[in-house]
């Protein structure tokens, strides 16, 4: 055993990341602060007959990441049916782009943003094609 389970997002502004990752991913959020002893919300990620887990937003603990630190965690990467239109709605919503779109040649399309609290995500489309 050691498959990944459950993860969490260190959030500033709550209210701002629910709205970030419910109106670009289609996220849900169950209120778990009296469970936890902080602001804390479970995020349903999709329905539990898809491959894929359910995590977190947490209140933040300590200072946000400074503008190109680089990673010190995990860095989490969401898969997606429609790359452009995903990547819309994060601009949209808040988010940056950290790394711009790049072909995995024959696999997918790969890139990495930043959300409304300024965390580092990767969103992910198969595509045989991608060159």
């Amino acid at each position: 055993m050691g498959r990944l389970v459950h993860f969490e997002i260190h959030v500033d502004d709550m209210e701002r990341a629910k709205t970030f990752y419910g109106e670009v991913f289609g996220w849900s959020f169950q209120d778990w602060s009296e469970f936890a002893g902080m602001p804390y919300y479970g995020a349903v990620t999709g329905d539990d007959s898809e491959p894929g887990i359910n995590g977190a937003l947490m209140k933040r603990q300590s200072a946000p990441p400074e503008a190109g630190q680089a990673v010190n965690g995990f860095t989490c990467t969401i898969g997606v049916a429609n790359y452009d239109a995903v990547e819309e709605k994060i601009l949209a919503n808040g988010g940056t782009v950290a790394l711009p779109k790049y072909a995995l040649p024959g696999m997918a399309w790969q890139g990495y943003y930043h959300d409304s609290e300024g965390n580092i995500f990767g969103i992910h489309q198969p595509d045989e094609n991608a060159k």
